[in-house]
């Protein structure tokens, strides 16, 4: 099957949204971009990729969302990219690159507000992979190497920063099923399972819109 769709993915740790996305980039010979987006971005900004590391998907200050909204100097001109916080900065840095590889065709791009930032693109699906605590805390522990002892915790304050991330940068709530065109409980499906059901999805879309 061919497809000239952009998928995003958001997920909630532990589910599988990461293995899905690869399956689904995978079996429809596409640009697969998770990790990759930070070294793509610290290459064509020649900026550290430990910069974009450690603000990955994590917010800083309330800055951003005034901006956004009209109400922060720089809506005036007043303040420039380079006196924003850090994390604002490789925000806009890394949205660029996202709109530039959507723009060069179908391709699967996992978290960081991609389906927020490509929200003019008509060309996309955007999907959230979710699945209950208890299946993501075993495969935190399996999958990830978890300590048992903590993997509740880490899958619970990963969530949260995910969370804050996104509605940070957004005017969406992060999980949220109004949000995405596409949930899924990958503890009901399993990996190729939900890779499959996102590929008839997008099977489906594309014929109603030839119709």
């Amino acid at each position: 099957m061919s497809t000239n769709t952009v998928f995003t993915i958001g997920r909630q740790y532990g589910s599988g949204g990461t293995e899905i996305g690869r399956r689904v980039a995978k079996e429809l010979d596409i640009p697969f971009y998770d990790k990759e987006l930070i070294a793509i971005s610290a290459r064509e900004s020649g900026l550290s990729e430990s910069l974009f590391s450690n603000a990955d998907e994590k917010a800083t200050s309330s800055i951003f969302y005034s901006l956004v909204m009209g109400n922060y100097p720089m809506a005036s001109g007043a303040l420039g990219v380079t006196e924003m916080p850090l994390n604002d900065q490789l925000f806009l840095i890394q949205s660029k690159t996202i709109k530039r590889l959507a723009g060069e065709g179908p391709c699967v791009i996992v978290g960081r507000c991609a389906d927020y930032i490509l929200r003019d693109m008509e060309n996309t699906l955007n999907i959230f992979i979710h699945a209950d605590l208890a299946y993501r805390v075993e495969r935190a522990i399996t999958m990830y190497e978890a300590p048992a002892n903590k993997a509740e915790d880490i899958c619970i304050k990963t969530d949260k920063q995910r969370a804050n991330f996104y509605n940070y940068y957004s005017d969406r709530k992060w999980g949220r099923c109004r949000t995405y065109d596409l949930s899924i409980n990958s503890a009901k499906l399993g990996i190729e399972g939900s890779a499959l059901q996102i590929i008839h999805f997008d099977e489906e879309w594309q014929k109603s819109k030839a119709l």
